[in-house]
């Protein structure tokens, strides 16, 4: 996408070439150093910048993106956290996001899907070997460049809670919920006898006598007389 009106020509010495995307926490542009070697410059939202907490994570996001080796991100070459719109300079990836990819030429090959999880699965390991989560891993964020995969955009990067850290409880369920009753306890726990020729039905005690059978009455339809079996 080509720059707009408003658009600036340059950051901290890198001038602008295009704009790569656009969202809700800032810009993201082609640029090109000094040298000419192509960057990527990621710009907050002046905004975004005023809030002292979101200028925090941006900190963490320069730090965080610069632990981690550039075999499988890409790498940080110069930064301003302290600027009015902060920003971030990283190089530049050739390759689409693997959202475009499979936006514009549909599903994956297997072949394709078995190096894109080896991939993902070095960088995440790499990642999480400096003491970082990503907590934002989406197509959009892994760039499909030409030597593997590579996880950008540290915007929401946050250490483990540290061991001693008290975990959150869960509500558990009442026990009553998932307790059985005695009265179901004692029909799991009496054994069952069948004959082949009839239905089971609960065993009785040895010598236990058959019930009486409680007599029905039968009434005689349109007679006061009634009847016994």
């Amino acid at each position: 996408m080509t720059l707009l009106e408003n658009d600036p020509r340059a950051i901290g010495g890198y001038l602008l070439e295009d704009r790569l995307g656009a969202g809700g926490m800032g810009v993201v542009y082609r640029a090109r150093s000094v040298s000419g070697r192509k960057v990527a410059v990621k710009v907050i939202r002046p905004e975004l910048a005023a809030d002292a907490e979101f200028r925090a994570r941006f900190r963490q996001e320069v730090t965080a993106a610069r632990k981690v080796s550039g075999a499988f991100t890409a790498p940080v070459l110069d930064a301003d956290a302290d600027a009015p719109a902060p920003w971030l300079t990283t190089l530049f990836i050739a390759g689409p996001s693997l959202g475009e990819r499979v936006s514009g030429q549909g599903p994956l090959t297997p072949p394709e899907v078995r190096r894109l999880a080896a991939g993902l699965a070095e960088a995440l390991r790499e990642i999480h070997r400096v003491g970082l989560v990503h907590r934002d891993l989406k197509p959009g964020n892994v760039l499909l460049a030409e030597d593997g995969p590579r996880v950008i955009d540290f915007g929401i990067a946050k250490r483990p809670a540290r061991p001693s850290s008290p975990a959150p409880e869960w509500p558990s369920a009442p026990r009553r919920s998932w307790r059985p009753s005695s009265s179901a306890t004692a029909r799991r726990r009496r054994p069952r006898t069948c004959s082949p020729s009839a239905r089971c039905s609960p065993s009785r005690p040895p010598g236990a006598a058959r019930s009486a059978r409680t007599p029905r009455t039968r009434w005689a339809s349109g007679s006061s007389t009634r009847s016994r079996t």
